[in-house]
């Protein structure tokens, strides 16, 4: 009798220990909008072409000097991508040579970076705020709080053809280190704003959006696209014409959840996909896997359950054409083809996926609406 109370104590005080620290812990998520997002069970959209193995026959692009490259930003003129790393620097990789070279240190974590129409380069630092780099290496703050209301979580920017620089504040509450909390708490602490450097004002363009991420300025510079991640879609904000002040859907019920942006100057958008859509969409529908999942981040660990990262190609209505992934890729944060490649940024790689998109093409498959590559 006493051992077999003694096993009883063993196994039921770390239940006990696990509901008095669910009672008591703050953390309390919140429902997400079930109107607004698909349904567990219904198919993500349909790509007609696909290429499920991306790994296969890709390149490493400076292995090792390159921790976490988060953003790309080509510069046609010079054929160097500029990229931001975890370490803080800003990197420009030679693309025919794949050389290295680190340029400027933010301080902080570099992630959105663009290209200015003045030989200048702005980036979207989660520590720093917006940051403006000038050609010497120059850094200046633009930015870092709207409405009084700091950042903190700068992250996707892009900038229009009259200057105006469009970024999003990822999270007003939880910083990068935090943002996994963002998404389990299921509440919009997101912003969409632009900067004016003519009059260095900042105004906030849309808010209450949940974990605002990637950012591009349309071809005809009627409208911004921003992806919202948890909601596996990307919205956008009109800038000019009647529907100036607007917001309307992109592109909706993605086969994943995106990050980055990127239009290739060939009629199609290139967005990240972090990770397949499964365990995260039933995650989502119940806040209280979403307390446990924070409980567990917080105190323990969670096991990484991202697969099936990759990026997807959308034409300029936002109609997909191809789909790149692997089962083995996840948290992928940004793709862009360039010529015959397509190459691909990461939060957590220590270096560019580059993959001739000519040799291992995505290729048409039949319209099957039970898709089994989703997860």
């Amino acid at each position: 009798m006493p051992n077999t109370l003694w096993l009883s104590a063993v196994f039921l005080l770390p239940v006990i220990a696990a509901i008095f620290l669910y009672q008591l812990d703050t953390f309390e998520p919140a429902p997400y909008p079930n109107h607004e997002m698909p349904t567990p069970n219904q198919p993500p959209l349909f790509v007609p072409r696909r290429n499920s193995h991306m790994l296969q026959g890709s390149e490493r692009i400076g292995e090792g000097q390159l921790p976490a490259p988060e953003d790309l930003a080509f510069n046609l003129e010079t054929g160097v991508i500029y990229t931001g790393s975890e370490d803080g620097w800003i990197s420009r990789v030679q693309l025919n040579e794949s050389v290295v070279e680190k340029w400027v240190n933010t301080g902080g974590r570099p992630l959105g970076i663009v290209h200015g129409i003045h030989g200048e380069v702005i980036v979207a630092d989660a520590d720093k705020g917006l940051l403006n780099i000038s050609k010497e290496g120059i850094i200046k703050l633009l930015t870092d709080e709207a409405e009084g209301l700091k950042f903190k979580l700068t992250d996707g920017v892009d900038i229009g053809h009259d200057g105006l620089v469009y970024f999003t504040d990822a999270s007003h509450k939880y910083n990068l280190k935090e943002h996994i909390l963002d998404l389990l708490e299921g509440r919009p602490y997101g912003r969409l704003m632009s900067y004016d450097p003519s009059t260095q004002k900042t105004r906030v363009l849309v808010r209450d959006l949940y974990f605002a991420n990637g950012v591009a300025v349309s071809v005809d510079q009627t409208y911004v696209i921003f992806c919202e991640t948890p909601m596996r879609r990307c919205k956008k904000y009109y800038i000019q014409g009647a529907r100036k002040g607007f917001v309307d859907t992109f592109v909706e019920n993605l086969p994943g959840l995106p990050d980055n942006i990127r239009y290739d100057g060939e009629g199609q958008y290139w967005i990240a996909l972090a990770t397949g859509i499964y365990p995260w969409n039933l995650i989502q529908k119940y806040a209280f896997i979403r307390k446990v999942n924070g409980i567990l981040l917080r105190y323990i660990a969670t096991p990484r359950l991202e697969r099936n990262g990759g990026v997807i190609a959308v034409d300029l209505d936002g109609k997909p054409t191809a789909h790149y992934y692997d089962p083995n890729l996840f948290l992928s944060s940004s793709g862009i083809k360039i010529g015959e490649h397509l190459y691909c940024g990461s939060v957590v790689l220590p270096y560019i996926i580059r993959l001739n998109v000519s040799q291992y093409p995505a290729t048409e498959i039949a319209s099957l609406r039970m898709l089994i590559y989703i997860i």
